[in-house]
């Protein structure tokens, strides 16, 4: 629904300003859009060869783990003394130890690699949110009310009143599509990062 609203707010700016600025960006809005739907959609389905190569590398390392563990025949006589009976129940817990911080580790892996790429198009929207705030800049109704103030730098207005209330209305409507967009990446995620980069 917010690609089909952008789209038509993009035929409206373009009956209005076609050619300028303002219909630009507008373009450049759709289509974020649409990159924003695919990426959101892209965000909430499981990658699963990730978390297949995941289960595969710690069942081979658990595998290995069993495999030194049944090698190790503590009946030979080869451990001798408590000193080495606590060096190697100090080696078997490290290697415990080891394996589960490397779970934890790859089990987050997913959850880090969506979240880069929801702070990757979150970043895109800011960027266009900050270009439509540009384009308001010199767009300030109350040059129209007091032409005499100008300066010999002022900005060139070439709008009529009813023309520059459509262009300040168009820029609010694509802001606030902006912000629509934005909210996608946090409807569907707990992620404290992407929670805090939307608001």
């Amino acid at each position: 629904a917010i690609v089909v609203t952008a789209q038509r707010l993009s035929l409206r700016i373009d009956e209005r300003f076609a050619g300028r600025g303002i219909s630009g960006i507008c373009h450049h809005l759709v289509e974020t859009a649409r990159t924003t739907q695919d990426r959101v959609e892209d965000l909430n389905r499981p990658r699963w060869r990730l978390r297949i190569a995941l289960a595969l590398f710690m069942v081979v390392a658990l595998g290995l783990l069993l495999a030194v563990a049944a090698r190790l025949n503590l009946d030979t006589g080869e451990v001798r003394g408590f000193d080495e009976w606590i060096m190697v129940a100090e080696a078997a817990l490290q290697d415990l130890v080891f394996l589960a911080v490397a779970g934890v580790f790859l089990r987050g892996l997913e959850g880090r690699m969506k979240r880069r790429d929801a702070l990757v198009g979150l970043h895109e929207l800011r960027s266009v949110a900050h270009v439509i705030d540009m384009h308001q800049l010199t767009k300030d109704p109350e040059a129209l009310l007091s032409p005499s103030q100008r300066t010999e730098h002022s900005p060139a207005r070439d709008l009529s009143r009813f023309e520059l209330t459509r262009y300040l209305d168009y820029c609010s409507e694509m802001l606030s599509l902006t912000a629509k967009l934005a909210a996608m990446y946090a409807q569907t995620t707990q992620d404290a990062v992407v929670l805090g980069a939307v608001r």
